[in-house]
């Protein structure tokens, strides 16, 4: 029987947009709740508000998201392009070059030499883009995947904050949004660190820590211009 390890990296892509913005959905939204109803603001405001930040705040997400993977992704194909001429124009510097890289990893000189030649008969490009480069298939950017995921779960982080304005009414708001919002974040810590293969304390701590930083400021925000 083949002993295989289940290894987690084919899920960083996804599982860091998702995190990302199911995090910044609850924060972003729950923090603009509570600012506004900080400045003692009517219920309507803080209705309007809180739907505004949520569509606003996922297409935000969304084209951040792709902004920036769209810029890895171009880059990762510059360097295979000029990996692939120089492949052409000079093969046998290349062999060389993936010799040593495999030196410098504890392969002895002649079969450094001979690992390289064989790995590059099978595939050139993608021996030199993985292990020269640092490109690897599982990880190749995906700007399409990237937007979409941040963008659904900014929209269902920032839903359940909504939500408690919705049900709640104005009834205590400050304080039951940003309770809830400290619930939310301690699922969604728990969950990627489940997912990652991390301490879920750790997980938990890390984010509804920035989180009660955020309502904590926006709060006092919102308190200081009501007193004005």
């Amino acid at each position: 029987m083949t002993h295989k390890e289940l290894h987690r990296q084919h899920r960083v892509g996804w599982l860091r947009a998702s995190v990302l913005g199911a995090n910044d959905g609850i924060i972003s939204t729950s923090s603009l709740i509570i600012g506004v109803a900080s400045a003692h603001s009517a219920y309507d405001s803080v209705l309007v508000a809180a739907a505004a930040g949520l569509v606003a705040g996922a297409i935000s997400m969304a084209a951040g998201e792709y902004v920036s993977v769209c810029a890895q992704s171009d880059t990762e194909k510059s360097d295979l392009a000029l990996e692939r001429k120089s492949l052409i124009n000079h093969y046998e510097e290349e062999v060389i070059e993936l010799a040593e890289i495999y030196e410098e990893r504890g392969v002895e000189s002649t079969l450094a030499l001979k690992v390289a030649r064989q790995m590059m008969a099978h595939d050139a490009l993608g021996a030199h883009a993985r292990d020269d480069i640092g490109i690897a298939i599982h990880s190749t950017a995906q700007p399409l995947l990237a937007a979409f995921s941040s963008a659904l779960s900014f929209i269902v982080g920032a839903a359940l904050p909504l939500a408690i304005v919705i049900f709640n009414g104005d009834k205590n708001l400050t304080v039951t949004v940003a309770l809830s919002a400290l619930v939310f974040l301690a699922v969604l810590g728990a969950l990627s660190a489940f997912l990652g293969a991390a301490k879920i304390y750790t997980g938990v701590l890390r984010v509804t820590l920035w989180g009660a930083l955020a309502m904590t400021v926006t709060s006092l925000i919102g308190t200081t211009f009501n007193g004005v």
